[in-house]
């Protein structure tokens, strides 16, 4: 591709042209929005926008020569593609939290040189970080200079779609209870006020839930609490005169979304006000008047809403059976068409995504569902497009894995589960990846650890099969699950990431396990389970404490056909065995004809 031509190449020119003009030496673009949101509204996809790479995480950098972008090995094939032509470089980066490009800049630029960078949509802490670095090396920030306002005529408004409720038997708690709750801790911190910006806080707190972005029912807004009522920011038109009622009757004002700035300059003389550094920007802090004292801690909310109540529990596994039926559905169907019918990478999303819509509290999906056939399914975030798409062959002589990563917004809860399957004659080499990938599932899915452990300290327990033969993988292993909310939700993770108090494990939270392992060009694997954690019955409690265990939430049979069953021990085959048994008492109430047949022949024990 002539990269004179790229329109990538033609936007990052313009952006060049700006900075020249302004006297800028670098643009920093961040995937954020004023909420510091995973999944962006339109409006906020600039990253996206001016360098054509569609991964959720990156950060694009731009200078008066130069551009680049930082992802990391998620996205490493993805982003080769999709830049290729632009102009603008790969830089590799461990993990999706490195800040190799502040490094970048300071190597690249000089001193008394200026970094831009929009202030609305980086986070406190980021900002503090980014400044630090740039002060050490004689340089100077400026987060005024939002470059999307120069660059990108046709930019997207503000989604305007309908904010609704979440209501009872699935929302359990009332949203007085949440209030009060979350008004008692940071009270009990020491604030007279609390602001949040996060909007999966919001929605769990107020028990609201809306359209905004993309696969999270979510919706815009910020939010400010004191000892006596809540103000909830949000966009005209959003939220109808009788919610607004029933708001009201709660103690909760609703008031214009561009408002939150000058509700926060007005805070009184004497107020204490609590933000959390993580989920809250620096344009937001900075209309913080000097006489307020600022308290810098975690939301309340995000360990709250993290530990789902039994009554909530119970909604999760009833979701999660309904999504297994609908995958059993699915997975007849396709093991019936396979070699039959013409089935593509798209196929897969469309019928799957088909299935679950006919179950009972299906809302939508919970992410791009990923369908990766051979190579493409060793790309973590691929996502076939009617432009690049795989068929899956059935071929005697070479087989394959296919691996679908996919999920279901339901009111009772979230899903997301992998599965790999075999396509027509698979080998001894997809076998043995498949086998060790499993026995990092199981291993972790048996774990016993005391209440608190710091969640990064489980992450090796299921790396340790595939570090064992100098294997990895390079994401996380497990994070946190949203009821009715994001896919991806705090403070846990299980992961490499660095401990922190705030990372605890306690009863009630939602987390994935996922190992994988993925060969370029080839195949990828991944087998993941979404798990709760429980109280553990350990004989010696008194003397040692509380210990959790998982409970297996998922229910949808792992595929035994791709096991080397002489790397599995009897131990590990008894796990599996008593999970399909689980699997098919649980879904066969649920299902008929060829979609039970298939649960019965996929459950049957090894």
């Amino acid at each position: 591709m002539d990269t004179r031509t790229s329109a990538f190449r033609l936007r990052i020119e313009q952006v060049q042209a700006v900075l020249k003009r302004r006297g800028l030496a670098a643009v920093l673009v961040p995937s954020s929005d004023p909420h510091l949101s995973e999944y962006l509204p339109e409006r906020w996809q600039g990253r996206q926008w001016l360098s054509g790479f569609t991964g959720s995480m990156g950060t694009l950098v731009v200078t008066q020569d130069r551009a680049a972008v930082f992802a990391d090995s998620r996205y490493w094939t993805q982003a080769e593609a999709e830049l290729a032509g632009s102009g603008i470089e790969l830089v590799k980066i461990p993990t999706g939290t490195a800040t190799h490009h502040i490094d970048w800049l300071v190597s690249h630029l000089k001193a008394g040189e200026t970094v831009g960078v929009d202030g609305d949509v980086l986070g406190l802490a980021a900002a503090g970080q980014l400044r630090a670095a740039l002060e050490r090396a004689g340089m100077r920030l400026d987060t005024a200079f939002d470059v999307l306002t120069d660059v990108w005529p046709d930019r997207p408004a503000l989604p305007a779609a309908a904010v609704y409720e979440h209501l009872a038997p699935h929302a359990p708690l009332a949203r007085t209870d949440k209030l009060a709750k979350v008004r008692e801790a940071f009270m009990r911190q020491g604030a007279t006020h609390h602001f949040i910006s996060t909007v999966d806080d919001i929605a769990w707190l107020f028990n609201l839930r809306g359209s905004d972005v993309s696969y999270n029912p979510v919706f815009l807004a910020h939010a400010l609490l004191d000892a006596h009522g809540a103000t909830l920011f949000v966009g005209a038109g959003k939220v109808s005169a009788e919610l607004q009622a029933r708001l009201a009757a709660d103690g909760v004002r609703v008031a214009p979304y561009g408002e939150a700035a000058a509700a926060l300059k007005a805070l009184p003389m004497d107020a204490v006000l609590l933000v959390d550094p993580r989920r809250v920007t620096l344009g937001l802090k900075q209309n913080v008047p000097l006489h307020v004292t600022l308290l810098e801690n975690t939301n309340p909310s995000t360990l709250f809403k993290s530990r789902k109540s039994a009554a909530e529990a119970e909604h999760i596994r009833e979701a999660m059976a309904q999504d297994g039926a609908a995958m059993c559905e699915f997975y007849a169907w396709f093991e019936a068409a396979l070699g039959r019918e013409r089935i593509t990478e798209l196929t897969i999303d469309e019928k799957l995504s088909a299935a679950r819509a006919k179950r009972p509290g299906f809302v939508g999906l919970s992410f791009n569902t990923i369908a990766g056939f051979n190579a493409n399914g060793a790309m973590p975030h691929y996502r076939a497009t009617p432009e690049s798409h795989a068929v899956i062959e059935v071929n005697d002589d070479q087989g394959g894995l296919l691996l679908i990563d996919s999920g279901g917004q339901y009111l009772g809860g979230t899903t997301d589960i992998t599965r790999v399957w075999p396509i027509g004659r698979i080998t001894e080499a997809h076998r043995r990846d498949y086998t060790l990938v499993l026995k990092g599932t199981i291993a972790l899915s048996r774990t016993r650890f005391p209440r608190g452990t710091l969640s990064p300290m489980l992450d090796a327990i299921a790396r340790a099969p595939l570090w064992a033969e100098g294997l990895d993988y390079g994401h996380g292993t497990g994070h946190g699950v949203g009821y009715f909310l994001n896919v991806h939700e705090g403070p846990q993770s299980i992961s490499k990431a660095i401990p922190e108090p705030t990372m605890a494990m306690e009863p009630g939270m939602v987390t994935s396990i996922e190992p994988g392992l993925y060969r370029p060009g080839r195949w990828g694997i991944r087998i993941e389970n979404l798990v709760m954690n429980v109280e553990a019955e350990t004989p010696e409690k008194e003397a040692f404490g509380e210990f959790l265990e998982f409970e297996t939430l998922t229910l949808c049979p792992i595929d035994t056909r791709c096991i080397d069953r002489a790397l599995l021990r009897a131990d590990e085959i008894e796990w599996l065995n008593r999970y399909h048994v689980t699997v098919r008492e649980r879904l066969w109430p649920l299902v008929s004809g060829e979609a039970r047949d298939w649960l019965q022949t996929r459950t049957e024990a090894i």
